[in-house]
């Protein structure tokens, strides 16, 4: 059995509101697709939510109220019903989102036709370690259902970069990368061990992060100790302002270099918290899906095509997958039985 975790469909009416690939809305062509190349199931979701995955003036895909989800997930759930041997779906949660956005997720994943979350790597440029992303990582280890972790619409620093071809193939895989190595750093993994977390797009360049990682958490050349933690300050004027009662620059200096930790202590082994991690195989090179092999294991790899919208012929993801290094048995896992395990599916309906 050949399981996709990571394809997308948008209702008729998105394509109305948004700019968009013709495919994302064409679900004959689709499973038309699918059927000729193998796949059985594919599991479908939107990291945007009811948004855009593009950059439109006026839009915030983070601002999205409760009843429009609801609305978006209903669609989703009704096709599922109409394609039940080949559709599952993944309920979009906002890593930050308030009380009442995170109550509709815990809803919406009462309905069998889920099973699964998917959110973005950064909000608006935050990333996944900080402290506001608590509650969505404590309701996913609640739920017991993998987490697909997606580039976001508007990947870190590209806010000034115009060519949308960058935004989505570089720009977004390093988002991802920022992403998964925060979460690692961060200590979620420790805190909550029923995670499961998805890096899509292979995870970005997780596979190259270990060593740098541990460095990160333990950087020998500051002497055994830390850099300063914190944010940088405003730099005063040219006339030498500073803000009331702050000391001068002289004495500014020696309280930068013992500040306090940050808000959450870096993993104690962040090297193992990444490894913790899944990936998924869409990033359509062979070289990356090698060196994730290598470094994660094909037991932490799952079948993913992020198609629709990616246009490479789907068969072409499954020979890449047969041409890795590890024998049939290891291929079959990371073409269905890793997603099988992980997303529970024999026992679902």
């Amino acid at each position: 059995m050949i399981i996709d975790i990571h394809g997308h469909l948008s209702p008729p009416e998105a394509a109305e509101r948004f700019p968009m690939p013709p495919s994302l809305t064409d679900v004959d062509g689709m499973l038309a697709a699918r059927a000729q190349a193998g796949i059985d199931l594919t599991i479908i979701g939107s990291p945007v939510g009811a948004g855009a995955m593009a950059r439109v003036p006026g839009v915030d895909n983070y601002a999205q109220p409760r009843d429009r989800l609801r609305g978006f997930h209903a669609w989703m759930s009704g096709l599922i019903a109409k394609f039940p041997d080949q559709l599952r779906g993944y309920v979009y949660a906002n890593p930050f989102g308030d009380d009442d956005h995170l109550e509709g997720v815990r809803e919406t994943l009462a309905d069998p036709a889920f099973v699964g979350l998917i959110t973005t790597s950064s909000v608006h440029g935050e990333l996944l370690g900080s402290p506001r992303a608590d509650s969505f990582f404590a309701l996913a280890a609640e739920a017991g259902v993998p987490v697909l972790v997606h580039a976001p619409a508007e990947p870190v620093g590209t806010e000034r970069v115009d060519e949308i071809g960058f935004v989505e193939q570089i720009g977004r895989f390093g988002d991802l990368t920022i992403g998964m190595a925060m979460i690692a750093f961060a200590g979620w993994l420790e805190k909550y061990p029923g995670l499961r977390l998805i890096g899509a797009t292979g995870g970005g360049a997780m596979a190259l992060l270990p060593e740098r990682l541990q460095t990160a958490a333990r950087p020998r050349h500051w002497a055994g100790g830390a850099p300063p933690a914190g944010r940088p300050t405003a730099p005063a004027s040219a006339a030498g302002a500073k803000a009331p009662g702050s000391a001068p620059p002289s004495a500014e200096a020696p309280a930068a270099a013992k500040a306090p930790p940050a808000d959450r202590a870096p993993a104690a082994d962040p090297i193992a918290a990444l490894r913790r991690m899944y990936v998924d195989t869409s990033p359509f090179s062979q070289a990356h899906l090698s060196l994730n092999a290598e470094v994660l294991g094909p037991e932490r790899m799952l079948f993913g095509t992020d198609s629709p919208p990616m246009a490479a012929p789907l068969e072409d993801f499954v020979r890449m997958i047969e041409k890795l290094p590890v024998d049939k048995a290891a291929q079959q896992r990371i073409l269905g039985g890793n997603a099988e395990d992980l997303f529970d599916l024999r026992s679902r309906p």
